[in-house]
């Protein structure tokens, strides 16, 4: 069978008797609609004809499409290496742009960090007097107040047991720390109510975390206290402070071990953290950034310990301790801080 009789019916069973013909006006529209494939059909072979370069009922338009495409080399590499190439660039860009956020944030936690301050309300005349007069006071309380209030009791430091030098050093500990915050009512008093941020303590937070990052460096502390040791010429003497400490640590007593590590880990930190971190080193950012602010209080606070052997050591410790409360502006954060490190020279003593 010819193709032509698979596209339209046959024309000699057209004028069959059987068949009603239409009246001649539907006569005349019936075999436009009845024929309309038939005349429609050049005008699809001639689409066929002109599409025939890219289709062909379907398949041929695959064929030759694919064709084109794997004849093609410039077409089939471009088509194969975009979706790498801008995959790449995507990634290229999100690592770029995750980049110059960070550089951002860095640079502005840099900038907040050198220009944090507080707002100071004294001057360096009552900064000066503030700390002539704790010092003054540490020295007079330690050296002769104690002493002399000790020795009219009837009892002589040199004579005391393990137990009665750890309550000697605890009640001149207790006894300067009353002193120190005294010194600072009295002086301040004058500037109430203070400005936002003085002397906070606070539990909430994340500070919890700058402590923790404190603690791991006790090791590099320690270092540096060997370090500093060997540079300095150790005196034949026992080192002031310590030796009644190892004593009753040697001795194993269990009562002025108590007594001592009370000394070390909460009185000593408290009344330390209030001068150093609370006062001075705010005070001093009035005068110079918070960087050089922390280094100098640092400082102070080794030399008020008034040994050469641990300088280095105790400058680096103050150091994390004015980082830790500038960035908590907590005290409770650098006093736990301290006592932590107080407590671990303690227990290493006890090896």
């Amino acid at each position: 069978m010819s193709s032509t009789s698979c596209l339209a019916p046959l024309a000699p069973r057209l004028p069959c008797g059987r068949v009603r013909l239409p009246p001649p006006s539907a006569a005349a529209e019936r075999p436009s609609l009845r024929f309309k494939p038939r005349g429609a059909a050049p005008t699809k072979v001639r689409q066929d004809q002109d599409v025939s370069t890219t289709s062909d009922d379907g398949t041929g338009f695959k064929c030759n499409e694919q064709a084109e495409i794997s004849g093609d080399p410039d077409l089939k590499e471009e088509d194969g290496g975009s979706p790498n190439t801008d995959a790449q660039s995507y990634v290229n860009g999100d690592w770029s742009v995750r980049a110059q956020k960070i550089k951002e944030n860095l640079q502005e936690t840099i900038f907040r960090f050198w220009n944090g301050r507080w707002a100071v309300p004294w001057t360096g005349q009552t900064i000066a007097q503030v700390m002539f007069l704790w010092i003054a006071t540490f020295w007079l309380v330690g050296s002769w107040i104690v002493p002399f209030l000790a020795h009219a009791a009837g009892f002589s430091k040199e004579t005391l047991t393990h137990r009665g030098q750890a309550l000697y050093s605890l009640v001149t500990d207790i006894t300067e720390g009353l002193a120190g915050i005294a010194i600072l009512h009295q002086c301040l008093g004058r500037f109430r109510p203070l400005p936002p941020g003085w002397f906070e303590f606070k539990l909430k937070g994340r500070w919890h975390w700058d402590v923790a990052l404190g603690c791991l460096l006790f090791p590099l502390v320690n270092l540096l206290s060997h370090i500093n040791i060997s540079l300095v010429h150790m005196s034949s003497g026992p080192v002031a402070g310590v030796s009644s400490v190892e004593q009753s640590i040697v001795a194993r007593d269990p009562v002025a071990m108590a007594l001592y590590a009370v000394v070390v880990t909460v009185c000593a930190p408290i009344w330390e953290e209030i001068v150093f971190r609370g006062f001075l080193l705010p005070s001093l950012t009035r005068y110079m950034p918070l960087p050089w602010s922390i280094l100098l209080s640092a400082a102070a606070f080794a030399l008020a310990h008034f040994n050469v052997q641990r300088v280095l050591p105790l400058i680096f410790l103050g150091v994390v301790m004015g980082g830790v409360f500038a960035r908590s502006r907590n005290l409770l954060a650098s006093m736990v801080l301290h006592s932590l490190w107080n407590g671990f020279v303690f227990l290493d003593l006890m090896k």
